[in-house]
């Protein structure tokens, strides 16, 4: 049975918002593993940073929770604007 003009329409924005939903939980999942290795981090400076190399550690993952928020936020605005621009005809 052939589809209408109609139910493909509505086919392809369900579509595009699966897309949209999906980009969003991927930038949700970036940014709780980024808080999580902040408060990793904070808590092993805090708790543990008795010798030179817990110290160093705790840093590093401090510093590795800013990189990855930064990079999953620059992830989803880069699909973002990818998907945006297929939208348009």
């Amino acid at each position: 049975m052939l589809k209408t003009d109609g139910e493909s329409a509505v086919r392809d924005n369900l579509a595009q918002l699966r897309t949209q939903m999906a980009n969003e939980r991927t930038l949700l999942a970036y940014l709780r593993t980024a808080l999580m290795l902040l408060a990793t981090g904070g808590t092993v400076l805090k708790l543990l940073a008795d010798t030179l190399l817990l110290h160093l550690v705790g840093w590093i993952l401090i510093a590795m929770g800013a990189a990855i928020s930064i990079w999953g936020i620059q992830r989803y605005h880069h699909y973002k604007k990818q998907y945006r621009s297929s939208e348009q005809p």
